[in-house]
């Protein structure tokens, strides 16, 4: 796999293969995101994108292939690399009967998270949730738990942060805010971001390069506009449509 890209791969998955019951959720995908990246990926419902997170969360165990993160096997180095990531979901809660502010307080401890309420604070207020802090979760609506779920995935200053569907069930006002701090956030420290969405305004504006998944086998890879104009198509909601429908294979 050729990469150009100077830069420090802190995630890198080869061959990654992960069967279900014969069927084949991930065929060999293989991928790079460095240092100061975001790396889009997306397909349709059953691509592989929750399977490809999952396996690199290591809570699945892919078939075969090798998954690493800042140069070490995730396998034998789990709990170290998980120190130095996290990961939201639009579709995992946090536990439901607590207070805002007590899941974060229960988070930060498990990251080991330094003056803490203080790191707390400033994250409800970047996105815009403080008034949240004494809501119970589980009442929260679901744009809501959603900012909550972010606020999670940056208390550990992770340098490498997975993004399930970040902006899922946010206005479009309240969307592109969140668009922003992801950015704002991926630009001061320097982090790589592995960014799931539906949403192709968001992989326009948020992503550097992108990887289409159909059946689990990765179909097309570049900038989104190198995308747009490899399958010869007016925008990349478009070429979302064309390999959904089609699968167009990459050669």
């Amino acid at each position: 796999m050729s990469d150009p890209d100077p830069r420090e791969v802190i995630l890198e998955a080869r061959d990654l293969t992960r069967e279900f019951d014969g069927v084949k959720a991930l065929d060999r995908l293989s991928l790079r995101l460095h240092r100061g990246e975001i790396l889009g990926l997306l397909g349709a419902n059953g691509a592989g994108k929750t399977t490809a997170m999952n396996c690199m969360l290591g809570l699945t165990l892919p078939t075969s292939g090798q998954l690493s993160a800042f140069g070490k096997p995730l396998h034998k180095h789990r709990i170290e690399i998980l120190q130095r990531a996290n990961f939201s979901s639009a579709y995992v809660s946090l536990p439901g009967n607590l207070k805002v502010w007590q899941n974060l307080v229960v988070f930060a401890k498990i990251y080991g998270v330094r003056d803490a309420k203080r790191k707390i604070a400033g994250l409800l207020d970047l996105l815009e949730i403080a008034h949240l802090a004494d809501r119970v979760t589980g009442q929260l609506s679901a744009g809501e738990s959603t900012r909550v779920n972010l606020c999670k995935a940056f208390l550990n200053d992770p340098e490498l942060l997975m993004l399930d569907e970040p902006t899922a069930s946010l206005d479009p006002d309240i969307a592109d805010k969140v668009r922003k701090v992801v950015r704002r956030v991926q630009a001061e420290r320097g982090i790589g971001i592995l960014y799931t969405s539906h949403n192709m305004r968001d992989i326009e504006e948020v992503c550097d390069r992108v990887i289409f998944l159909h059946k689990g086998r990765i179909v097309a890879e570049g900038t989104p506009d190198q995308i747009v104009q490899k399958f010869a198509e007016n925008s990349l909601e478009d070429v979302f449509i064309k390999i959904a429908r089609s699968g167009d294979i990459e050669e």
